[in-house]
């Protein structure tokens, strides 16, 4: 997979870029530097340089993806709580809504989306200027768009209006205004057609893991979604759905197939990040998941290494999966077994299980895939646009899909729902399937119900699990469907203004 490729190439390629990438380091990439700009013109001057630069654009899913997705799209949500492994108070403030412009987390997000656009500016930029492979190159620049596109995705959720930088900086332009996110999600769209037109739709097993046009498609279906461009949505997700066999599709016969070494490159694969348990990146997910406090009297199992409990399912996530459904003995895990001993041990609260890694003992190496896109989510997406669209039979059929499978039996299959009916069950669908991949903020935002659900829900864990939840009932401000811009890029830049309430 390609964001797993260790490319001699990639560590130059980041160290030349990244003076002129950061939207944070000012004091680095913004500062006028004729001999810096001097190596990145120098860069750029065959085939080789392109697809280096280019990389560089997907190594930095890593920072974005490896746990900080999850921090800001689930745990300020009703799926995730932190566990006794993470007292750190600016996620504490995270889960409990308390969102500040001075957050970490808050301003991290911010930072690595920018890094990563600023690499694909450079990409964008330079490699037109290369004498190359005319396919090849324009298989190069769509890929870049794709990221761009991804990663300014991020930022217009998270944050609404933000700067739109489609160049690399000089010192006579270092300050930037947020532009409306309008003006954004028109980017986002050209850049994403684009690389839907420019993307094959499959690679071969070198190259699997690499942005195609049946991902650029289905993130722009998403795009339109979430403006609520319901007939454009449908018109681009039908283009991959009706033909899903020419892109390679389809559901897994098993739910937990997407996670297991064998399988998670498979035909429910659209987009995700390649990890390896030796040589290369690993996902230490499984760590930060494993079980510690809640076991064995709290001294977790014995053999298991670095596991740390720190991001724990909300009791009220757990209680929504049926027994009978198997993404909860996947998406959970209570049981675990001691490679010193071969006993079980029990937690006594559910625990995250989609990372697990049997018969992996250090818990932080661990091999297992994160998908930033999945078929699974596509379908789901399309039965949500047919019942907008007025097509609530057709949606039923697809929404069925997803559900025969997490049951492998039709009679947990909806019927006859109305329209109102099939989107609440359409949403709850979401939430059961997609849980622990960091779609749930996005989802409660973009459907208008995230202040009303957070205050809900803080009463529902009061009562099942937690007396203090309560307070984020309290907390929760109607303004908090957008997260504070920032304050230190407030501070370097004075274009930019704070959102409303924070």
């Amino acid at each position: 997979m390609v964001v797993g490729l260790y490319i001699e190439r990639l560590n130059k390629v980041v160290f030349i870029l990244l003076s002129c990438l950061m939207l944070s380091a000012c004091s680095s990439f913004l500062d006028e530097d004729p001999q810096d700009r001097f190596v990145i013109d120098d860069f750029y001057k065959n085939a080789g340089d392109a697809e280096a630069a280019v990389n560089a654009i997907y190594a930095q899913l890593y920072e974005i993806y490896k746990r900080r997705m999850y921090l800001m799209a689930d745990l300020p949500t009703d799926d995730h709580k932190n566990g006794k492994g993470m007292p750190n108070t600016q996620l504490i403030n995270l889960e409990y809504a308390r969102f500040t412009a001075d957050n970490q987390f808050v301003r991290e997000m911010w930072l690595y989306n920018y890094t990563g656009i600023m690499s694909a500016n450079a990409a964008i930029i330079n490699i037109p200027g290369i004498v190359m492979d005319e396919e090849l190159k324009n298989r190069l620049l769509a890929e870049a768009k794709f990221l761009r596109a991804l990663y300014y995705f991020n930022l217009v959720r998270f944050y609404g209006d933000v700067p739109l930088i489609k160049k690399l900086f000089t010192v006579n332009n270092i300050h930037v205004e947020r532009i409306p996110k309008e003006e954004v999600y028109e980017s986002i769209i050209e850049d994403l057609t684009f690389a839907g037109e420019k993307l094959p739709k499959t690679y071969d097993f070198t190259d699997v893991g690499r942005a195609t046009s049946g991902a650029a498609k289905i993130l722009l279906a998403k795009v339109y979604l979430t403006i609520h461009e319901y007939g454009l949505a449908e018109a681009k997700i039908k283009e991959v759905v009706l033909k899903e066999g020419d892109y390679g599709y389809g559901l897994h016969d098993e739910y937990k197939a997407n996670w297991k070494e064998d399988t998670e490159l498979g035909k429910e694969m659209v987009f995700s990040i390649e990890y390896l348990s030796e040589g290369g990146e690993s996902n230490n997910q499984m760590a930060l998941d494993g079980p510690k406090f809640s076991i064995h009297k709290g001294a977790g199992v014995p053999g298991l290494k670095s596991a740390k409990e720190a991001d724990i399912p909300s009791q009220e996530l757990y209680n929504l999966f049926l027994e009978e459904d198997s993404r909860k003995h996947h998406t959970f895990k209570l049981e675990y077994e001691s490679p010193n001993n071969g006993e079980i041990y029990q937690s006594f609260i559910p625990l995250f299980g989609k990372y697990w890694e049997d018969g992996q003992i250090q818990l932080n190496k661990s091999s297992v895939n994160m998908h930033i896109l999945r078929y699974a989510d596509a379908l789901l997406m399309y039965a949500e646009v047919l019942n907008e669209n007025d097509n609530t039979a057709d949606a039923i059929i697809y929404l069925n899909k997803v559900r025969q499978r997490a049951f492998q039996s039709e009679d947990y299959n909806y019927q006859n729902l109305s329209k109102d009916d099939l989107r609440l069950a359409i949403y709850k669908e979401r939430r059961l399937e997609l849980a622990h991949e960091g779609h749930r903020w996005f989802d409660l935002v973009r459907t208008n119900r995230f202040i009303e659900r957070m205050r809900e829900h803080g009463t529902i864990e009061a009562e099942l699990a937690e007396e203090d939840k309560n307070d984020i009932s309290q907390n929760i401000q109607d303004h908090m469907v957008l997260m504070p811009i920032p304050q230190y890029e407030i501070d370097l830049n004075p274009e930019v203004v704070q959102n409303p309430g924070y």
